[in-house]
């Protein structure tokens, strides 16, 4: 499956309603962004069940200053509308593969569990 260009619009709807997405936040001008594209879009082609998202920093401000962007590339991966990975930096290839698989491979009712304890102060 092709990445799909996020914007504050489509970001919500199309995040929340996949199993998994991985967010890649970018700009035209940044050289290690425009390095990143191409592993990035070989992942997305490998992986159809996942949504391979893009967010353009320069055009969609709001969406990256939500996010607390400061540094880009950064990389942002969700499952099941929970945050699991947040990182800045090109991943190559090979990491950007093993950073799925530890994805799948995570257990969500124990990071729902997790989530429900903090939230509850214990």
């Amino acid at each position: 499956m092709p990445t799909i260009e996020l914007t504050k619009d489509n970001f919500d709807d199309t995040v929340t309603g996949a199993d998994i997405a991985l967010v890649d936040f970018w700009a035209a001008w940044c050289g290690p962004c425009r390095r990143f594209a191409p592993v990035f879009e070989r992942a997305a082609e490998r992986h159809p069940d996942i949504v391979f998202g893009k967010v353009d920093t320069q055009a969609q401000q709001d969406l990256a200053a939500g996010f607390q962007i400061s540094s880009i590339p950064t990389l942002m991966a969700i499952r099941d509308k929970v945050v699991l990975y947040s990182q800045p930096g090109a991943l190559p290839e090979s990491a950007l593969e093993d950073l799925v698989t530890r994805i799948r491979a995570i257990d969500m009712d124990d990071v729902r569990r997790q989530l429900a304890d903090h939230a509850g102060g214990r």
